[in-house]
């Protein structure tokens, strides 16, 4: 049969030649359209066919699978989940760890949330705004200290205190911040009525002459110049432990827990002081803790989620009413999740507090589908049998299900393939697109099955709640008004009648989209107000888009009643003045003896407050009234059996390295230095710059080093490893978009879902810098799903609109929204309050995920309700009222259609 082509359509094939090529490709998007829901209409009615069994598999398939929850385990290394895999700090890690292994030992300077090893540090404050420096609070941090060193942990019969597992220094000794030997001293001089004793900071000196940095060890330090110290408002404490084996490790994570117990129980004894304790396990735990206090609001979630579905799939029509429709939609999201949940177990996948978005993603992907199969349904015609309204509702939903799942598919199999470099993200996708698969499954199978169910209780005019048969009017009437009151329905006694297709039309959101909406979106005078709104939209969006930030701070994906909150916020408020101590390391031999090799180092290290044995040891010549320009021999003779023999400089012997030459000459082959950078409240923000100056000069110097921070792994490429899965995924989205429009009914379809996927995606960026969202992993991913589910809520729209013929565009656009639109209206309702009890989580993770998901929903809601129908109603395609001529000579097609039903046979006649 020879498909006809619309004469205004010819135009758009450009010149004359084009023409054979347009009707080709037409033509072949047609049957392809045309053969895609064929197939779904025949899976359909497989479906309706064997309804047990479909509705039977998927419940027993998620028990079996559910059943492997014995195997759940729980993602405990937060390094290996949020720092990107592969960074170039990490090799330098490694290089450091090489060279000089006593690194996180012998020096306490790594004063950052993320030390490696095992930890327990302290802040203690005043409740009021003492002075940490007075002999009251000097007594109370002594005694502190000698409680925390009196911690026994009891395992294997054997009483384990801090000085056995404490790391130890060359005489072996328990390794102790520098400023708990400050405060001795400082307590000693003032019972002797000594007044030569005087604290300076950063850097102060011990009364053996060494010198210790303190900046992160005593902090709100007034004045803050290098003079004498008279106030101080913070000090910090660091304990550190060894974990060489297993058994070690589970004996210092004990020690952990009874520090944190110790060191709040003498806040409680000491109301005075304020303590913020902190180990290297808090992280861990209190990422995972969103989890736990998460466990009633997404209970909560589900309720409102079920019950909102099940309102909006009642009517007063007892007979046409679907609540159990409702509850099964959120039923088949929830065995999809079980599912995937289940094989995540078996595979040996594990468990962290990102994975709490994946059942959101999973219902956002299933209620518009579901919905748009329960629109489906009512459009179809009520006599026809119910295995033909099944295939028509999976001819007409299936297909733009199966499209937006496969984009589900790809942006998050994208997400999920090994370009992407941080594991929670990699992790997060790939689970997701499990979820997503299942859920698509089920929604065809479980959900259809249960399609089949209720469509045979309708025809029966069985209520569908209670199953019972319904008396026809003149029966009802006699029966009391409560029992006609449950069992109202409209009977459709002549069947195929034009008026009784309306029945459904008393389900309240139709009526009002029907009746009210369409008319009042349309209107001439309010297409100027939905303009004007975009167009601030736009604005506001832009003003955000301009701010976006990165969120590499490990606080934003943990709960914030927590001990890594507080700690960090008093961190924050008390240490920002200077930042983490950074490893200055020259991994090569260089002559050290050379004035000119001297000047350059100096220069490289100019601005920072320095804990450097290379300084020291020139001042040390310069005091023997000696020349820096030493011959090699004598330079690095005296720094051997001189210099570092002196006890205030002997702790510097950890930071060269010597070497024996073929000659039996001894050479400085590897020395580090340690620097610290004055900051500002923007730390971090600081300290990526600082990070890229320092990496971009030790490609050009002449001294060869590296630089390097325990906190850098979580910095270094973090920009770009975040953003690279949404860059990925967007580019796949256009691609696949792309691809597809070769294949889809118009191309212009295609066109209208990029622009609305853009717009939506800028719009989301912006509002949510605006609501203090930085870009992190938690956001990106919420990122990622918003195109899909913006691709999910405007195609239906776009495409019905696209492909609608015969009528004017404001008449397409109410066609459109009264077919869709409601679907839309009923997902978007049950979706926002599903997310609303998560605004009530107390943690950050939830909070960012809520935030962009909400935003994400309401900004998908205003452009396809509002600002897509106005558009559609000025931009192409055009729509042309073709206008029918009665002519004798005009050619007429009666097509035949045999209505099968269970109890006629209807033949209708209709002129084409």
């Amino acid at each position: 049969m020879v498909l006809p082509w619309p004469r205004e359509r010819l135009g758009s094939c450009g010149l004359f030649l084009a023409l054979p090529v347009c009707l080709f490709s037409s033509m072949l998007r047609q049957v392809l359209h045309g053969g895609l829901r064929t197939s779904f209409s025949k899976l359909g009615h497989f479906v309706a066919n064997h309804p047990v069994f479909f509705a039977s598999a998927p419940v027993l398939v998620s028990i079996l699978l559910g059943a492997s929850f014995s195997r759940y385990r729980v993602e405990e290394n937060v390094e290996y989940l949020l720092a990107p895999k592969h960074s170039l700090a990490k090799i330098e890690g490694n290089l450091v760890d090489s060279l000089f292994p006593v690194n996180r030992s012998k020096h306490t300077l790594y004063s950052d949330l993320q030390t490696p090893g095992r930890y327990g540090r302290v802040i203690i404050t005043s409740s009021g705004r003492g002075n940490m420096l007075d002999q009251h609070h000097i007594d109370l941090i002594l005694k502190l200290h000698s409680l925390v060193t009196k911690i026994q942990v009891h395992m294997l019969g054997i009483n384990y205190t801090f000085a056995h597992m404490c790391i130890l220094d060359d005489n072996k000794s328990c390794i102790v911040d520098d400023i708990l030997q400050v405060l001795e001293e400082l307590k000693g001089a003032r019972l002797a009525n000594r007044t030569g004793f005087a604290i300076r900071y950063p850097i102060t000196y011990l009364r053996d002459g060494r010198e210790v940095y303190i900046g992160h060890q005593l902090g709100g330090v007034q004045p803050p110049g290098k003079e004498r110290v008279k106030f101080a408002e913070a000090v910090q404490l660091t304990y550190y432990l060894q974990a060489v084996n297993s058994l070690n490790d589970v004996v210092a994570a004990k020690w952990e827990a009874k520090f944190c117990e110790t060191v709040e129980g003498f806040q409680e004894e000491n109301s005075e002081l304020r303590v913020f304790p902190f180990t290297s396990s808090s992280l861990q735990r209190d990422f995972q803790k969103t989890s736990k206090v998460s466990e009633r609001p997404l209970l909560t979630s589900l309720s409102l989620c079920v019950s909102l579905a099940v309102l909006f799939c009642s009517m007063r029509d007892c007979v046409r009413t679907k609540p159990w429709l409702g509850l099964l939609a959120v039923v088949t999201m929830s065995l999809a999740t079980l599912t995937s949940a289940g094989i995540v177990n078996l595979t040996g996948g594990k468990y962290n507090s990102t994975f709490l978005g994946i059942p959101f993603i999973v219902l956002g992907h299933g209620l518009y589908g579901t919905f748009e199969m329960l629109s489906s349904w009512r459009r179809t015609r009520e006599d026809q049998h119910v295995k033909e309204r099944v295939a028509a509702v999976f001819g007409d939903c299936v297909l733009p299900l199966t499209a937006s799942t496969a984009m589900y598919m790809v942006t998050f199999g994208i997400g999920a393939s090994p370009f992407t470099n941080i594991e929670a993200v990699r992790i997060f996708c790939r689970n997701t697109c499990i979820s997503v698969f299942f859920n698509y499954l089920y929604i065809l199978t479980f959900y259809g099955s249960n399609l089949v169910f209720t469509g045979y209780l309708e025809n029966n005019y069985q209520h569908n709640i209670f199953c019972k048969k319904v008396p026809r009017p003149e029966l009802l009437q006699q029966k009391p008004m409560w029992y006609r009151f449950l069992m109202y329905t409209q009977y459709n006694e002549e069947g195929a009648e034009a008026t009784d297709m309306n029945a459904y039309e008393s389900h309240l959101l139709v009526s009002f989209m029907k009746r009210y909406y369409c008319d009042w979106i349309t209107n001439t005078y309010v297409k100027p107000f939905v303009v004007l709104f975009y167009l601030v939209y736009i604005s506001f969006a832009l003003m955000g888009y301009l701010q976006v930030s990165e969120g590499s701070d490990l606080s934003n994906v943990v709960a914030t009643e927590t001990s890594t909150i507080a700690y960090t916020t008093a961190q924050q408020k008390y240490f920002s003045n200077y930042s983490p101590v950074i490893g200055f390391y020259i991994y090569e031999s260089i002559e050290y003896w050379n004035a000119s090799v001297q000047e350059d180092v100096l220069e490289y290290t100019k601005g920072f407050v320095r804990i450097s044995w290379f300084e020291s040891y020139l001042s040390f010549l310069r005091k023997l009234n000696m020349t820096t320009g030493l011959p090699k021999r004598n330079f690095t003779e005296l720094l051997r059996n001189a210099f570092l023999k002196l006890p205030q400089f002997y702790h510097f012997s950890d930071d060269i390295i010597f070497g024996k030459r073929s000659g039996g000459e001894v050479d400085v082959v590897a020395s580090r230095m340690f620097l610290v950078a004055k900051t500002t409240e923007n730390k971090r923000e600081e300290m990526y710059i600082l990070l890229d100056t320092l990496r971009k000069l030790s490609l050009t110097s002449k001294v060869k080093f590296i630089i390097f921070n325990p906190s850098f792994v979580y910095m270094d490429r973090y920009a770009s490893s975040v953003g690279a899965p949404l860059k990925n995924s967007c580019i796949s989205a256009l691609f696949l978009l792309f691809f597809s429009a070769f294949l889809v009914a118009d191309s212009l379809i295609n066109v209208w879902v990029t622009l609305v996927v853009a717009s939506v995606e800028f719009g989301v960026i912006g509002f949510m810098t605006l609501w203090k969202v930085e870009l992190d992993c938690i956001s990106v991913l919420c990122l990622i799903y918003g195109v899909n589910y913006t691709i999910d809520s405007c195609a239906p729209l776009i495409s019905t609109f696209v492909l609608g013929r015969d009528f004017t565009r404001t008449k397409w656009v109410k066609i459109t929204l009264e077919r869709h639109g409601v679907s839309m209206l009923q997902s978007y309702l049950c979706y926002t309050v599903s997310l609303l009890p998560l605004a009530g989580v107390p943690s950050n993770l939830t909070r960012t995920l809520f935030r962009c998901l909400f935003l994400t929903a309401f900004i998908t809601f205003f452009h396809c309700l509002a600002i897509l129908p106005i558009m559609l109603t000025f931009l192409p395609p055009s729509k042309k009222k073709r206008k029918e001529k009665k002519s004798a000579e005009s050619r007429e097609e009666i097509e035949c259609v045999e209505m099968v039903d269970s109890t006629r046979v209807v033949d209708q006649i209709t002129t084409v």
